[in-house]
């Protein structure tokens, strides 16, 4: 067989200079194609050396569980060790915030950064779909799928009702800013501390909100929707079990964490739903994208930080997130195996994308423009064509610079061969 008969099937140009420039080199040939690519044999290898592409992670099977952020042998050891610890000091007082129901000082700018992220996005993405030069997003009838564009793709990988008699291809109706960006909602905590659990018989007295939101209440910031308990004395522990001897009289203590002034990036945006001011106005399109990608690279990277130290669980067998020390107890999950656990959740360590849910789309390469009437993305070109989250694909799409951790997924080096043409690419 030829050497061109082995290349993997992404390479669109000729010459061995765009091969290295777009070929994924997987597994144990990477080596072997490096050294033939570049003309050599002498086995030294650029040491941290990346894949030219990073796919989007992929889904796993609706029967099995999620992946544990923390390795098991780890969370056991941690339990063993607080075991010991109980026993040896069966009272003591916490040290350490969160856990003793104080707030982290240099974590609360952090959440109102956050939480001004959060309102900024949602501001940028309402404008961006809905305003005068909206971008157009349509969503799939039967699943969940989401395409940014004005004519949905063709690509089939539909798998809601009916899709067998469609041939997987999707049914497009026009989207939201809901279909853009997921944000799950937990249940509200008053005291994360000494009441860290709901219920199944409290499940319709006590609120629910986004995720986000909770975790930006818990870490200091203030919603008067949303009440919290602010603590001045570290609560104690005896025998593992929570105890407060602070008067419970005292609403408000002279004692708690100041919250700091909000930084210059998000103090127009502090401001709950408030009113866009005249610098937002006056944006153009392609600025008005570009401060809505950089709302969500803070707002991601924010929440990273105060998951650290905030404590998210999620539910290893479907979507449900609750932001706190522990899980609650209501008897809601459908998911796999949920008759073994009596519909409760199987709480798990969350991550970044359990809070804020990226929900992938395709990338429309350059030259797939909806308004000059070129046809949408083709089933028989899906392997030529990257993805990213609906909101980097709208900034994107509206003139904002691409991020550099989203260049490898979106594949934008690569240069998709015509419908009659397919068939002769290598």
């Amino acid at each position: 067989m030829p050497l061109w008969g082995l290349l993997p099937r992404r390479a669109v140009s000729a010459g061995a200079g765009a091969l290295r420039r777009s070929l994924p080199l997987v597994g144990a040939w990477s080596c072997t194609w490096s050294r033939l690519l570049h003309g050599g044999g002498s086995g030294q290898e650029t040491e941290g050396e990346e894949f030219p592409y990073a796919d989007v992670p992929r889904p796993g099977r609706k029967w099995e569980r999620k992946p544990y952020v923390t390795p098991m042998k780890v969370l056991i050891r941690r339990a063993k060790e607080e075991r010991r610890a109980r026993l040896e000091n069966p009272c003591r007082v916490l040290e350490h915030p969160p856990e003793n129901g104080l707030l982290v000082p240099h974590l609360v700018g952090v959440a109102h950064q956050v939480h001004g992220a959060w309102e900024s996005l949602l501001r940028g993405l309402t404008r961006l779909i809905e305003g005068d030069a909206g971008i157009p997003v349509r969503r799939c009838r039967f699943c969940p799928e989401v395409h940014v564009g004005g004519a949905g793709h063709e690509i089939r990988t539909c798998e809601g009702s009916g899709s067998a008699a469609r041939n997987a291809l999707h049914v497009w109706r026009p989207g939201t800013v809901r279909d853009v960006v997921g944000f799950p909602y937990c249940y509200h905590l008053f005291d994360r501390v000494g009441k860290p659990r709901v219920s199944h018989k409290e499940k319709y007295d006590v609120p629910r909100l986004p995720a986000i939101l909770e975790l930006c209440i818990q870490a200091g910031v203030d919603v008067d929707r949303y009440p919290t308990k602010r603590r001045a004395r570290p609560v104690y522990s005896i025998e593992g079990r929570i105890v407060d001897f602070e008067p419970d009289e005292e609403e408000d203590v002279p004692g708690t964490v100041p919250s700091p002034a909000p930084s210059p990036r998000c103090s127009s945006s502090l401001p709950s739903r408030a009113a866009p001011d005249e610098t937002e106005e006056e944006m153009t399109v392609s600025e008005l994208g570009a401060r809505t990608l950089q709302s969500w690279l803070d707002m991601r990277a924010g929440a990273a930080r105060l998951m650290r130290k905030y404590g998210v669980v999620t539910c290893g067998y479907c979507p449900e997130v609750q932001v706190g020390p522990k899980g609650h107890k209501v008897r809601m999950c459908k998911a796999s195996k949920h008759q073994q656990r009596g519909g409760q959740h199987a709480w798990q360590e969350a991550t970044v994308d359990d809070l804020v849910r990226p929900n992938y789309v395709w990338h429309v390469p350059t030259g797939h423009n909806d308004d000059d009437g070129t046809p949408p993305l083709a089933n028989e070109l899906k392997r030529y064509y990257g993805k990213a989250p609906a909101v980097v694909e709208l900034c994107v799409r509206a003139g904002a610079p691409v991020p550099a951790q989203y260049r490898s997924m979106m594949r934008l080096d690569v240069v998709p061969p015509a419908r009659d043409e397919y068939d002769l690419v290598a």
